[in-house]
């Protein structure tokens, strides 16, 4: 593997204060990153799913 790998990242959503991106890692796993002002959660894919389970009941 090579020490210059860049993660193929893809923005979700995003507004002027959030954004929500994944990015393919070098093991091949997808992250996934909320960006809150200051504040950036990383997930992996297991957590991401239940999180949006979660966002879905706030309706």
């Amino acid at each position: 593997m090579s020490d210059n790998y860049e993660p193929k990242v893809k923005t979700i959503a995003e507004t002027d204060s959030y954004a929500v991106w994944s990015a393919e890692e070098p093991d091949g796993e997808t992250t996934y990153n909320l960006e809150l002002n200051n504040v950036t959660i990383h997930m992996f894919e297991e957590e991401y799913k239940e999180f949006l389970e979660l966002v879905k009941k706030l309706k």
